[in-house]
């Protein structure tokens, strides 16, 4: 049994299940992602198959990358994230590799450091005192005004996040080799 499995299992019998709740929803959606790049060698993992610039890899490495940085935002706040509006075209065009499985990168070694990212996000989903506790966005052109998040927004974004990409990977494997993640 996963160290998620056993959270899960356990957060099915506290009393508001708010917590289990998320990260059975989460744990599914890694699943369907992590899932498209069954069997795959690292140059399929890079290959482009539609009109995205998106690859399977890349989609790993992404998604990665965000939940790093949302789970340091609600351990740290504003500064656990770049400031985006100060960013230069050489800072985005550097972001932009983490959409990428470049040279050195393995399919293998994204996955690994995925599921790294992953756990440590499970952790702090089950120890974090209130998931009420909110910071003020970083600075960023798509963030509106003054707004804060709390964890529990920032955890339902990763879901929406892992969940969106996941449907990508899905119609880039299908367009890749025709294998499907359901159906």
């Amino acid at each position: 049994m996963t160290m998620s499995d056993q959270i899960l299992d356990a957060g099915r019998t506290d009393a508001g299940g708010e917590r289990a709740d998320l990260l059975e929803v989460l744990t599914k959606a890694r699943h369907f992602l992590r899932f498209t790049t069954r069997e795959l060698t690292d140059d399929q993992a890079r290959q482009r198959t539609t009109a995205s610039e998106l690859t399977l890899g890349g989609l790993i490495k992404h998604v990665t990358g965000v939940e790093r940085g949302w789970t340091d935002f609600i351990v740290r706040g504003p500064v656990g994230m770049p400031d985006f509006s100060a960013m230069t075209e050489e800072d985005f065009a550097h972001w932009g590799e983490q959409f990428q499985l470049l040279p050195h990168d393995t399919l293998a070694g994204v996955l690994e450091e995925y599921a790294r990212v992953a756990e440590r996000t499970d952790e702090l989903l089950l120890s974090l005192p209130d998931l009420d506790v909110a910071h003020p966005l970083p600075k960023a052109p798509w963030f509106e005004g003054d707004q804060r998040w709390s964890a529990r927004r920032v955890f339902m974004h990763i879901i929406a996040e892992t969940s969106q990409h996941a449907g990508h990977a899905d119609i880039i494997r299908e367009s890749l080799d025709g294998a499907k993640s359901m159906g």
